[in-house]
């Protein structure tokens, strides 16, 4: 089970007990019956790989390949044991062989698998082989899983590679393994940082997965994403209106009730003014009061910063943009189910595009946010 390790450690200068409690839950038998092998769901379309790996927490290694050009699917997991379908209490217990993992199934003609082995030796700590940050045991312990010869051999090269690059103090640690098995996790691990954007945030932060890859691999990270940017000031300038430049720049607040979108019940998603990263959708958006746009989570936990922010009496949790750094607004704690989230996001730090213009404007890949309501 993951560790409660961290009664003791201060978050935002108050002590959060209990917080890192992280893959945990209760599956009811319904979920335990309908799990089977992911071989199993294979996609119909015989083109399309596996790739397994397994780098600690499920949750956290999900989201990298998810929002990635030619991933079909990702589906956390358990690897490499021999018990037929493992539950997360017996996996957890460190008495199995069993390592929490991944499958990624993708296309092979929109992304490479060396390309996933680079993302994927990013995520994690290789050297580390008693766990993963926290989370001790062989459980939380990385491997790459090969499906042929080709990727072992290329596995194999890249973690040669990783080696000489010099870019870790000690020696990388991570097997090449042959795969053998995979079964998915229960229905509440899968998406995770979709159904618990807090504490999914929290996790990963307090874990410090988040330390260790700003601190290995934040010149890799920022170049990857590099679509998303954010322009110099004499641009900002020229191309924000003074209320989007005060808000999104020198962290202002524009008037409740008197904003574009406090009201707006269009289908779409908003972006940030600055640099055009997708942040909210209209599916998360609901009425507040308040008189500012209000959302029960963000498109993707990767492109939101949190920070604490002592501007008034009391300490409040600022959401920024991660590329643009462009000041958004404020989460609470006070929204309603299934997060209970108020992401409370002033209007002038967004621009809003139609579920129409989604693909004309380059943001076609996230039709499939109103498929489920339509």
């Amino acid at each position: 089970m993951k560790s409660l390790f961290f009664a003791t450690i201060l978050a935002y200068g108050l002590i959060l007990p209990g917080l890192f409690f992280a893959c945990n839950g209760n599956e009811s038998m319904s979920e335990a019956n309908s799990r089977n092998v992911a071989d199993n769901q294979l996609s119909d379309n015989e083109n399309y790989e596996k790739a397994t790996f397994a780098g600690g927490c499920f949750w956290c290694m999900e989201t990298p390949f998810e929002k990635i050009n030619g991933v079909k699917s990702v589906i956390s997991g358990y690897a490499g044991g021999e018990k037929p379908n493992p539950s997360y209490d017996e996996v957890s217990s460190g008495q199995t062989k069993y390592r929490e993992s991944v499958q990624i199934t993708f296309d092979p003609e929109q992304i490479s698998y060396e390309k996933l082995l680079s993302i994927y030796w990013m995520q994690f700590d290789p050297t580390d082989a008693g766990g993963s940050f926290y989370d001790r045991g062989h459980q939380y312990t990385s491997a790459v899983f090969y499906h042929d010869a080709k990727q072992k051999e290329l596995a194999e090269k890249s973690k040669t590679e990783l080696a000489a690059s010099n870019r870790f103090d000690k020696p990388i640690v991570t097997p090449i393994i042959e795969f053998t098995n995979f079964y998915p996790a229960e229905d509440y691990h899968q998406d995770y940082y979709k159904k618990n954007p807090g504490h999914y945030q929290r996790y990963r932060k307090g874990s410090g997965r988040d330390a260790f890859i700003k601190k290995h691999w934040g010149d890799k990270k920022m170049s990857s994403n590099s679509k998303y940017s954010k322009p110099s000031d004499d641009v900002l300038r020229e191309k924000l209106t003074k209320l989007q430049y005060y808000v999104t720049q020198e962290d202002g607040t524009e008037p409740s009730f008197n904003n574009e979108y406090w009201d707006n019940k269009k289908e779409g998603i908003y972006v940030d003014v600055v640099s055009g990263e997708p942040l909210f959708s209209s599916t998360d958006k609901y009425k507040s009061g308040t008189g500012w746009p209000s959302f029960v989570r963000p498109i993707d936990p990767e492109f939101i910063i949190e920070k604490t922010d002592f501007k008034l009496l009391y300490p409040r949790t600022e959401v920024r943009s991660k590329y643009g750094n462009s000041h958004l607004g404020h989460v609470f704690d006070d929204g309603p189910e299934p997060t209970r989230l108020r992401y409370c996001i002033n209007s002038a730090a967004l621009r809003f595009i139609p579920k129409e213009e989604l693909a004309s404007q380059g943001y076609g890949e996230y039709l499939k946010l109103f498929e489920k309501i339509n």
